[in-house]
């Protein structure tokens, strides 16, 4: 299978439009336009009955005691974990592509609902789920896309990498809140093909240059 995207190139930055944090002088961060990029997938093997797409940060820091802190930064060298920003299962095998903004236009405090999703797919709770769970203004299952918010003194450019899974099921066997773990689990055994892409993404001004 082969995954593409307008939206950016692989291996390359992410644009900030499609990231829930963009950089600010002032501020160090603020707000992004949070949109979905656009994907799409070709050469999905005979005998598809659905698909699956995952996009995870596989760089984020596994202590968050350095994170976002003044004078401090997250050294390259702490161990890393991934962290999940997008979980989009039972996609019927007549979709291959998702639009720009189609499931994620902005950022939405306390999460946008779910699971339900467009063409009766479902999406899982992402990971700032559990970052904002200590916030009393932004606390809530974040359902769907959220896009790249790295901390603004991390030592190291963050990756996020997307992958479209062809199952040979149609609907996967998770109810009530799932998230990536359940879904790696529940895809393994029923993969046919994949295909993966990444974009890279910092807002720390001196990985910025």
């Amino acid at each position: 299978m082969k995954l593409t995207s307008t939206s950016f190139t692989d291996g390359q930055r992410m644009p900030g439009e499609f990231s829930f944090c963009i950089a600010d002088p002032a501020h160090h961060v603020c707000l992004g336009s949070n949109l979905n990029p656009q994907l799409a997938w070709t050469d999905a093997p005979s005998g598809t009955r659905s698909f699956a797409l995952i996009c995870h940060d596989p760089d984020v820091p596994s202590q968050g005691d350095d994170v976002n802190q003044e004078g401090r930064t997250v050294p390259a060298s702490l161990p890393r974990v991934d962290f999940f920003h997008w979980v989009l299962i039972d996609l019927p095998p007549t979709v291959n592509a998702i639009s720009e903004g189609e499931f994620s236009k902005e950022v939405t405090p306390r999460g946008k609902s779910g699971p339900q999703a467009p063409h009766d797919s479902r999406q899982g709770i992402n990971n700032y789920t559990d970052w904002f769970a200590g916030d009393n203004d932004m606390r809530g299952d974040y359902y769907g896309y959220d896009g790249p918010c790295p901390p603004w003194n991390d030592e190291i450019i963050h990756r996020y990498i997307f992958t479209v899974y062809a199952l040979d099921i149609d609907k996967l066997p998770l109810t009530g809140k799932f998230g990536g773990p359940e879904v790696r689990q529940a895809i393994a055994g029923h993969i046919l093909a994949q295909g993966s892409l990444s974009a890279t993404y910092t807002l720390n001004p001196a990985l910025l240059a």
